[in-house]
């Protein structure tokens, strides 16, 4: 394996331990306002105010323009709601079913949806066929999810 491929698969990693991270600390932070919702939208206030500081300083040191003419206007909030509902989610399961389980069911999630995903290329991916390999994968997963909630 390659020096690059290793970094980013770290990345992944590293990213997926901050959501296990995160999880927690949101839960204490809705629980601490009384209103989940409330903390999903500090999240994700705190979160936004730090990516467009970084947004215009990448913008300004590589002299690259933000182009919001450019994407459709349903993209520029699409994510955002997605992501809004996966934070307001954990804040909500977290402090009901443990931060592992949360984590477990929503990586089950998030893997069953990428497989589909890549199956029909979504949004100009490449499309990637569903192996006997990935399928067991994924079965592999949700019952790890399954036994890390009920068992």
């Amino acid at each position: 394996m390659k020096m690059d491929t290793m970094l980013w698969a770290l990345m992944g990693v590293f990213a997926g331990a901050c959501i296990a991270v995160q999880a927690p600390i949101n839960a204490s932070l809705g629980k601490a306002l009384q209103v989940p919702v409330a903390a999903a939208a500090v999240s994700f206030l705190a979160g936004g105010v730090v990516l467009w500081a970084l947004a215009f300083l990448y913008s300004h040191v590589t002299s690259t323009p933000i182009n919001f003419a450019a994407p459709e206007r349903w993209t520029l909030i699409a994510g955002g709601l997605l992501g809004a509902f996966y934070v307001f989610s954990n804040i909500t399961l977290t402090p009901m079913i443990g931060a592992a389980a949360v984590m477990a069911l929503s990586v089950a999630g998030q893997l069953l949806a990428g497989l589909m995903l890549d199956k029909v290329g979504f949004m100009g991916m490449a499309v990637r066929e569903i192996s006997v390999g990935r399928v067991a994968g994924a079965i592999l997963l949700v019952a790890g999810a399954v036994m890390i909630r009920f068992l």
